[in-house]
């Protein structure tokens, strides 16, 4: 759809050049696929709150995007079901490789579940995103320094 919109817009405004039709076109795209700030906002309240089921309750009512795959993950991962999470942290990844939450969070599952091998790849990545640091990035390296406080470190929203 945003592929046809460049396209009439290029059609109609031919003195306009497509690579200033398309980020208008983009921007349309960006609001239909965005979750709402609050809806989030409401899910990050009950993770901060320890209230796990009820954070996948509402990110299923939601639709699916990487930081609700994120959320979801992250939500499993504190509820103590690595294996669903590991599912959403993956579908977070698919969506967008370049999460840094997604990737973070990963990687600290991976050092609760002693693979540090797996782990130190997501760290890897995160440099790679971030070669001036990132909060994401500072977190993950934590959890691989101290991987036995990692699984009960809990990050701040």
């Amino acid at each position: 759809m945003k592929a046809s919109i460049i396209f009439l817009a290029s059609i109609l405004l031919p003195a306009t050049p497509a690579v200033l039709i398309a980020p208008a076109a983009w921007a349309i795209g960006a609001d239909l696929d965005s979750d709402d700030s609050s809806e989030l906002a409401g899910v990050r309240a009950k993770i901060k709150a320890e209230d796990y089921r009820g954070a996948i309750a509402d990110l299923r009512a939601m639709k699916p995007n990487a930081d609700v795959y994120n959320l979801m993950g992250y939500s499993f991962r504190k509820s103590g079901d690595t294996a669903q999470a590991l599912t959403y942290y993956e579908k977070a990844l698919d969506l967008d490789p370049k999460h840094k939450g997604a990737l973070e969070y990963l990687g600290e599952l991976y050092v609760e579940t002693g693979q540090l091998d797996k782990a130190r790849q997501k760290e890897a990545l995160l440099r790679e995103i971030c070669p001036s640091g990132c909060e994401e990035l500072t977190a993950l390296d934590r959890a691989i320094a101290q991987p036995k406080a990692a699984a009960s470190a809990q990050r701040s929203w």
